[in-house]
Order: structure tokens, then C-alpha cells, then sequence
């Protein structure tokens, strides 16, 4: 059986604040096979983002992976040099953030700020990679791409600022694209036009990607597979037919019915009453006991079982 592009076993990481130690990530495991999209999901705070940092090596100072492992492409990124680090990261495996603006330089060129990367992971000239970048552009269908290369990010949109980011994102046409929340920002219409275009340079270039998002639309549109994140642990995993199709955890069933559905406007939305537990604290039971519907006594006390089949893994007392 061939391995996984991207492999995350037991993962955890804590940020040591002033007054507390905040737990982010508790025991995040899932894997990536190569062209596929792996969608992460979960409300905001659950350990998305840092768990996708943690793959990048991103982490802020105060951050620290205190268990897990991280595997990339038979590489362990726990155990390989910053330098070497350096070289994977950008040209094997990219990033696009959440938020351009805070993400490009303001005082560089977006044609040069894309055309340093590819100077960054090769021998090519600055002006050979600049033509390259303005390729780039083309490729993620920015108008007037020479124009463009030569704007600062300010002077572009949203949309825009966000093709800029994705065309430097695979200059180097990387194994592996994480994509944070790329489209949180956009109007709907922008968003569903950069959807189509990181799927369509998937197809292109071949890459798996980890999409990292709150948005259940956007999963069922482009996932493969899925993860559902809650209190930094995956409560459920499977393909896109298992989780939509057939859902077991009380949480990933919450989601799901909070989706407003079309020619049911008359219809209450289903909110998960309360919010996430104290990151701070240790959970000892089911970090999602206190808001769950089919809460049992068990469930304060012991973690509960993970019931798995060849496609869908979830775990929950209620669920066995």
C-alpha cells in the first residue's frame, strides 16, 4: 500500500501565555495521499490553523509541539534541520494564508514578491523568474499580468491579492498545498471563482492539498476526505460520502445541521448551544460532554473509544 504525502500522527502542541498554558492542538492525527483534497473543519479556535502551522514549521515563538509525529514525502519534520527545512518549505510544500494583505509584503512588487520564491529553491535569474512569475499570473488568471507584476498589494482587490498569493504559492509546483481559510474574506462570487481555480491548477500540477476551513459548502464541493476538528482533537474522519452521507459524532451532526438549506427558509437553524472548553485546562472525558445532546455519565470521566472501518473513523460513546 503506497504511504501518505502527509502524515500527522498524535499531534500536539501548547502555547506558553504569561498566566496559563494553552493546549491548541491535544491529538490531531490524519493523513494526506498524494492529488487528493483534505478538507480540516471545525469552529473557530478547535486548532485548524495550528495545526496547519505546525506542518510548516510556523509556529510562533511562544508555540511548541509537545508530542506527535510529522511526516512528509518519507521526510520526518521534527527531526530535519531549520536549513533543510528551508528548502522544503515554499518549493515541496506551500502555503496560501487566510489573509493577503497581512501575508504580502506591502513595500514589494507582487510580481517580484512571487518571483523570489523561484530565486529562493533554483539557480534562475531575477528577470527569468520574473517572466515566470508573470506566467504565474496568467496561469491563475490575473487580467493584464505584466501590469499586475509591476502593482504593490495595496493597489490590487481582495481577489486579487489572493491569486498573487496562490500564484507564488505554486511557482515551484509544490507536492503539497495547504490552503488556510483562502477564501474567509471574499464575496461569494470571488470565492467561488478561487475555489474553481485552485481545483482546476490541482488537476494541472498534481498536488494534494489540506484545506483548512469552517465553511461546510465549500467541503462538500471540493473534499475527499475530511477531518472534524473539536478542542485540537479529530472527533471524526472519513470521506466526503461518510460525513455527509452517514455521520456519527453528535458534533460533526451539529454541524451539519446548522447548514441552512435551500426551499426551507421557514425552518429555524439548529445552533450548537455553549462553546468550546477552556484551552487552558486538561480534559479528562469527552471535551465535548457539556454540550452534547446524547451526553452520558461515561463521557465526564473516560475518553471515549474509537470505532473504526476502512473509510470513517470516529470516536464517541454515544456513536458505538
Amino acid at each position: 500500500m503506497k504511504k501518505p504525502l502527509l502524515e500527522i500522527k498524535n499531534l500536539a502542541v501548547n502555547f506558553e501565555m504569561k498566566q496559563a498554558k494553552i493546549h491548541a492542538v491535544r491529538d490531531v492525527s490524519l493523513s494526506v495521499n498524494a492529488g487528493e483534497t483534505h478538507c480540516v473543519v471545525g469552529e473557530s479556535g478547535c486548532g485548524k490553523s495550528v495545526t496547519a502551522f505546525s506542518v510548516m514549521n510556523l509556529l510562533e515563538q511562544n508555540g511548541k509541539i509537545t508530542n506527535g509525529d510529522i511526516l512528509f514525502d518519507g521526510k520526518d519534520l521534527r527531526k530535519i534541520s531549520p536549513e533543510e527545512f528551508r528548502k522544503i518549505r515554499g518549493k515541496e510544500m506551500s502555503m496560501i494564508f487566510q489573509d493577503p494583505m497581512n501575508s504580502l509584503n506591502p513595500v514589494y512588487r507582487c510580481g517580484d514578491q512571487i518571483a523570489e520564491v523561484l530565486t529562493n529553491h533554483s539557480d534562475i535569474s531575477k528577470k527569468d523568474a520574473l517572466k515566470e512569475a508573470i506566467r504565474m499570473l496568467d496561469l491563475v488568471k490575473v487580467p493584464n499580468p505584466e501590469k499586475r507584476a509591476m502593482q504593490y498589494p495595496h493597489e490590487l482587490s481582495g481577489g486579487l491579492r489572493q491569486r498573487i498569493m496562490i500564484a507564488a504559492a505554486i511557482i515551484c509546483k509544490p507536492k503539497l498545498l495547504i490552503a488556510d481559510e483562502p477564501t474567509t474574506a471574499l464575496d461569494v462570487t470571488i470565492q467561488k471563482q478561487i475555489l474553481d481555480l485552485i481545483a482546476d491548477l490541482q488537476k494541472e500540477i498534481g498536488m494534494a492539498i489540506l484545506f483548512i476551513t469552517h465553511d461546510l459548502g465549500v467541503v462538500r464541493k471540493i473534499a475527499d476526505k475530511i477531518s472534524v476538528l473539536y478542542a485540537g482533537e479529530v472527533i471524526e474522519s472519513g470521506n466526503k460520502n461518510d460525513i455527509f452521507g452517514s455521520p456519527k459524532h453528535p458534533y460533526t451532526i451539529g454541524l451539519l445541521n446548522a447548514i441552512p438549506k435551500i426551499g426551507k427558509t421557514h425552518e429555524k437553524l439548529q445552533p450548537i448551544e455553549g462553546s468550546l472548553p477552556d484551552a487552558s485546562r486538561e480534559i479528562i472525558g469527552c471535551a465535548f460532554e457539556p454540550r452534547c445532546p446524547k451526553r452520558m455519565e461515561i463521557c465526564k470521566t473516560q475518553k471515549p473509544p474509537k470505532t473504526e472501518s476502512k473509510t470513517h473513523s470516529f470516536s464517541c460513546f454515544a456513536a458505538v
